[in-house]
């Protein structure tokens, strides 16, 4: 029996006054909001800071490393060369469009430090897709890759307010890059042995992101972030590993191991960076704390086994089916993983059997769920240690700066123990999307965001989710929205109905799968229609499965069609 201090000693002995995780309260357009008294004012404090961190490796690549020291520098002289060169002023919109490379993060703090807006572009998306992102963002300059550099190429006249295009790693020959088109290293250049970023102003309410984030419209919505929703994760994050040492069976011995300051902490990266768990909760996490990142180039069981081994990897996760792949591969047992001390992992619904898995596998290893939203800048709860262990199908308590509750279909309060949407509340909730008041208007209510899942809360405060509200497939930690893609669907001429439905899949959680009921005198094979979907939408959101019925598909009195009918023909 586990004899650390309750959830409530806990959470009042770290927030004290004085300690760490202290808290405040801000005034946040207009809302009286907690806060972390300590967290850092804004992004371009948490770069300056890393210049502490020297000589230690930050990035690892394939066989390249980049020092804090290093990045920094880099980071700081580009800042200047977006300021100088390409006339970028506060406020201004950087998208960055490509691989998780290096250059990814060069970019992304450069951008951030010279007071701009960065929009981390999905890295899958079609041309039409990246596109839209840029038009929608306005965004004055792009960093990409060859790859990205192919799919918008053909869409840059359609783009008046993107100036410049700037290319990483590009194996194309200077005459073959389209016009207002640079490499990264020839933008970059020299950098300097001593400089500093622009010298700018910059306010915790300051704008700092857009992430994209797909919508039941079937257009995706920029949620545009603070440098306070963003530097909050940060403090929770901490906060949360806190919390499970102090609730550890050996709380003593668990805080001294979370502390340790002899090994470098080492994450391995198997997330996008363009996601808010990859830049929110890894990259900028790692930078503050001095921890290393190791990037995989693709996702791949065996490679990521190899790296813990090669790079003495302390924390390794992603997604749940991550995790299953590395536990089951046939490596496993003859890879040297003692430097593994945690295991985290979110974005899609998670087995209770993953955690009996890893307790067998890592005994004494520390496994961590969470969850959290784009809008919500990663981290709201978080369960691990003990307290996931006990409850492994809870996602946690909410960290102390957030509230939750419990809403109706009209907004009521919902009874206790029974269940409703959950609505989100703290520092780190995002100011709405991106010029786009009415779907603001629609999903925040008085500071108060509208998850669109469906949950329960037990009497200890923990958080179950049990359904989600929106119309959504979780494929490997991908958001995939049903509606966008069966209006891609009906995009085929001989399509008159259909319905998209999640397909049960052991590694990724769930895939995209299809009815249609086709027009009379029509054709059309699945091959065909797979296709049709494939050039209007990423690869992650065409369906592999797709069923044809001849009679129309089945509707509730509303219109609305029965998809929990359909699935339960179709797959049981």
């Amino acid at each position: 029996m586990n004899t650390a201090p309750s959830l409530p000693e806990v959470t009042a002995a770290l927030t004290a006054p004085g300690e760490m995780f202290e808290m405040g309260e801000a005034v946040i357009r207009g809302i009286p909001t907690r806060v972390w008294k300590n967290a850092p004012p804004s992004l371009r404090s948490v770069l300056d800071a890393s210049k502490a961190h020297g000589d230690k490796v930050f990035l690892v690549y394939e066989d390249e490393t980049m020092t804090f020291l290093d990045h920094e520098r880099a980071a700081s002289h580009l800042a200047n060369v977006l300021v100088e060169q390409y006339g970028v002023k506060q406020g201004d919109r950087v998208a960055i469009a490509m691989r998780n490379f290096p250059e990814w993060s060069v970019a992304f703090w450069a951008a951030t430090s010279a007071g701009a807006v960065v929009v981390p572009l999905n890295a899958w998306w079609t041309g039409d897709e990246l596109q839209y992102g840029l038009e929608d963002s306005g965004s004055v300059v792009a960093f990409v890759d060859d790859e990205r550099l192919d799919r918008i190429a053909e869409y840059q006249d359609q783009l008046p307010l993107l100036r410049s295009l700037v290319v990483a790693r590009s194996e194309k020959a200077a005459d073959a890059l389209p016009p207002a088109t640079a490499r990264f290293e020839d933008v970059l250049g020299v950098v300097p042995d001593e400089v500093t970023p622009p010298t700018i102003a910059i306010d915790p309410e300051d704008d700092a992101t857009i992430f994209y984030t797909s919508g039941t419209t079937g257009r995706s919505k920029g949620a545009l972030g603070t440098h306070r929703n963003i530097c909050t994760n940060l403090m929770s994050l901490v906060y949360a590993s806190s919390r499970a040492a102090a609730r550890a069976e050996d709380p003593e011995a668990a805080a001294a191991a979370a502390t340790r300051t002899s090994d470098q902490n080492a994450y391995l990266l198997s997330v996008p960076f363009f996601h808010a768990t990859g830049c929110h909760s890894v990259l900028v996490a790692n930078m503050a704390f001095g921890g290393k990142i190791v990037i995989m180039r693709k996702w791949d069981a065996g490679r990521a086994l190899e790296l813990i081994e090669r790079e003495r990897i302390t924390t390794f996760g992603g997604v749940p089916a991550m995790v299953w792949q590395v536990l089951e591969h046939p490596n496993f047992a003859t890879t040297d993983l003692s430097s593994v001390k945690s295991i985290g992992y979110g974005g899609a619904p998670a087995a209770p059997e993953l955690v009996k898995r890893i307790e067998a596998m890592f005994p004494g290893r520390t496994p961590s769920n969470g969850y959290g939203l784009t809008e919500t800048s990663s981290v709201t709860t978080m369960n691990s240690g003990f307290d996931y262990v006990r409850k492994p199908q809870s996602v946690g308590v909410p960290v102390p700066v957030c509230d939750v509750k419990l809403v109706g279909p009209e907004g009521e309060a919902v009874p206790e123990g029974d269940v409703g949407e959950l609505w989100i509340k703290g520092p780190n909730v995002v100011k709405g999307y991106f010029n786009k008041p009415e779907a603001t208007e629609a999903a925040f209510t008085d500071g108060w965001l509208h998850s669109g899942d469906i949950a329960r809360i037990d009497d200890e405060g923990f958080v179950y989710i049990v359904d989600r509200a929106k119309d959504m497939i979780i494929r490997g930690g991908e958001n995939v929205y049903c509606v966008e893609v069966e209006a891609a669907l009906f995009e085929h001429p001989a399509v008159t109905d259909a319905a998209v439905i999640g397909l049960p899949h052991q590694i990724l959680g769930e895939e995209v799968g299809a009815v249609v009921h086709l027009a009379p005198g029509t054709s059309a094979t699945e091959e065909e229609l797979r296709a049709h979907v494939a050039t209007r939408l990423a690869a992650f959101k065409v369906p592999v499965r797709i069923w044809f019925k001849e009679e129309p598909l089945p509707r509730n009195p509303a219109g609305k069609i029965l998809k929990r009918d359909l699935r339960d023909e179709l797959v049981g």
